[in-house]
């Protein structure tokens, strides 16, 4: 299993995957692989890593810049994430999201960002204190990871790419 960024060969695949992994979840709009497309259009999507295997690619994920009460201050979002249905719960999303961070951390980043199930993400460290929000979520799904400075307070906004 071979960890790396994103080719301009992927980018169908990538767009396929993600369509197929969100599918079937309750919470989807059905617009993930789309929001990839306009986050690359954009030159937002900051870290876009795969998972490959045989060639082929079996997850996915996007790093994109945040702001929190309208400041960038070194802020990312995770997500989309994406693993081929049949290879979930395999360990190949962790992997990839460990990755994401560590790169992230390397270059300088304040923290991470991200609407998810605590249960999941708090596995490689992120957390709620409630001080994070975004729109009218609970605010124990509005999580971050802090690399530097202190734990920040206000409301969460990804990048246009994901308003459509």
């Amino acid at each position: 299993m071979l960890i790396r960024y994103e080719a301009p060969d992927d980018f169908d695949a990538i767009h396929d995957l993600t369509s197929t992994a969100f599918k079937p979840m309750p919470y989807s709009n059905g617009t993930e692989a789309e929001i990839i497309r306009r986050l690359r259009a954009a030159g937002d999507l900051t870290i876009s890593l795969v998972v490959e295997e045989g060639g082929e690619i079996l997850g996915h994920v996007a790093f994109s810049p945040v702001t929190i009460d309208g400041a960038h201050g070194g802020w990312f979002g995770l997500g989309p994430i994406s693993v081929k249905p049949e290879r979930q719960r395999q360990g190949i999303g962790m992997a990839l999201i460990t990755k994401g961070l560590e790169l992230l951390n390397a270059m300088g980043a304040s923290g991470c960002a991200l609407i998810g199930n605590p249960d999941i993400y708090s596995r490689v460290g992120f957390s709620s204190d409630g001080q994070l929000k975004y729109l009218d979520l609970d605010t124990r799904l509005v999580q971050r990871i802090v690399f530097r400075g202190s734990p920040p307070g206000g409301t969460l906004q990804f990048a246009p790419a994901f308003e459509g």
